[in-house]
């Protein structure tokens, strides 16, 4: 084959330190878009994000170049500070881990919709048994002491 051609696009999952309710509804958009636009920075495509209080979700599409773990602490070290300068909040930091799975190209608009409507899907499910939910249907193991 004379080029490459991939479709690389992953649900990215990750929260705030301790899992505290830190994004405000005030300021949570503007957040959603600098990590849209971080994403575009680092080479990415971002295709959707969403979140409540206390966690983000982002569609992202990425290049064969990309390490995923450089992307997200990228990401998240440049979403820190953003969220300290802009924002004004010098306790704000991101949980160390995530969570990221593949998706196809015929899954993205149901993930996109899914990333879109998570305030109403959070006002059933906390975000700890979304996690566990997303990982064991990903058939995922995990020790569940390291999801505090």
């Amino acid at each position: 084959m004379a080029s490459t051609y991939l479709s690389l696009h992953y649900h990215l999952v990750f929260s705030t330190k301790n899992r505290e309710p830190l994004i405000a509804d005030a300021w949570r958009s503007r957040l959603h878009e600098y990590l849209g636009g971080t994403i575009s920075g680092l080479g990415g495509f971002p295709q959707g994000a969403g979140g409540t209080a206390d966690h983000v979700h982002l569609l992202v599409g990425l290049k064969a170049t990309h390490c995923l773990a450089d992307v997200l602490r990228e990401l998240k070290k440049a979403s820190s500070v953003w969220v300290h300068e802009q924002i004004g909040l010098r306790a704000f930091s991101w949980q160390e881990g995530y969570a990221a799975f593949t998706v196809s190209a015929t899954a993205r608009p149901a993930v996109r919709q899914y990333i879109a409507n998570q305030e109403e899907h959070h006002r059933a499910k906390s975000y700890l048994e979304e996690l566990i939910e997303m990982l064991e249907k990903a058939g995922i193991e995990y020790d569940p002491k390291y999801l505090d």
